[in-house]
């Protein structure tokens, strides 16, 4: 993990120090300005637009009763990828363009919905419980109550009652 985080916070802003001097090189230092206040003009109205679609998805699954997983996913992508179109160079605006694409980040839900669930650190199931044995098969939901509970040893008070856990 460490190697990770020092790739992405030294090598990608490396990266695109090198790839900014060649641009400059080989197009001048205004047209590379202008490339990158351009990609940061349009990702920024991508954005605006994407992220006002998607909050309408979430009001709407909020109001028919479904939980928005979906669209807090792509809200979270939209967002990283505002923040990488609005950051200087060429290799953020690339992934921050790639996240403005609908189905990319459908892979991304996929692959990494597979990955927290098969690395246990997240259980997925269905919005509607399904019909089971214990519940007759309506499928309706089980209320669970959770509570302590302590044995008592009916020999350990001389032939007295028990005493309750309220009562000690």
């Amino acid at each position: 993990m460490g190697l990770v985080l020092l790739l992405l916070f030294v090598g990608i802003p490396i990266l695109e120090i090198a790839l900014l001097i060649e641009a400059g090189d080989r197009f001048g230092l205004w047209p590379t300005v202008g490339t990158i206040v351009f990609t940061a003009v349009v990702g920024a109205a991508l954005v605006r637009r994407q992220g006002f679609s998607t909050l309408m998805r979430a009001q709407q699954s909020l109001n028919s009763g479904q939980v928005p997983m979906k669209e807090v996913f792509d809200g979270l992508c939209i967002l990283v990828a505002g923040a990488m179109l609005l950051t200087p160079g060429f290799v953020t605006d690339s992934f921050g363009f790639l996240l403005l694409i609908p189905a990319f980040r459908a892979v991304l839900r996929q692959v990494g919905g597979r990955y927290m669930v098969t690395a246990g650190r997240v259980d997925m199931w269905d919005q509607q419980p399904k019909p089971g044995p214990t519940d007759g098969g309506r499928g309706k939901d089980r209320t669970i109550i959770e509570g302590e509970y302590e044995t008592i040893d009916e020999g350990d008070n001389n032939g007295q009652e028990p005493k309750r856990p309220s009562d000690r």
